[in-house]
């Protein structure tokens, strides 16, 4: 399986219908086996960060096992505004 920071993009984007999106390749020779993103989404809306987390790993399920180590942070689109204005 071919993964790349732009496909992960894509697909958190459309899946999770996220208003925002970053993924960073961390992988230290850009070899696409570690990420670590940020998604902004409605869906998150009164869900706890497990729930969160869990939206993201159901929608990257077929990837995750390609990928050795994956950060995630996850934030509303309010909580997302209030942390842009830190």
């Amino acid at each position: 399986m071919e993964l790349s920071a732009e496909y992960l993009r894509e697909k958190l984007q459309r899946d999770l219908e996220a208003e925002h999106v970053e993924v960073e390749d961390t992988t230290p020779n850009r070899c696409a086996s570690s990420f670590r993103v940020l998604v902004v989404s409605t869906k998150f809306e009164g869900k706890p960060l497990l729930q969160r987390h869990r939206l993201v790993n159901t929608c990257l399920a077929e990837e995750l096992p390609h990928i050795h180590a994956f950060e995630q942070k996850t934030l509303t689109p309010e909580q997302w505004a209030h942390e842009r204005q830190k």
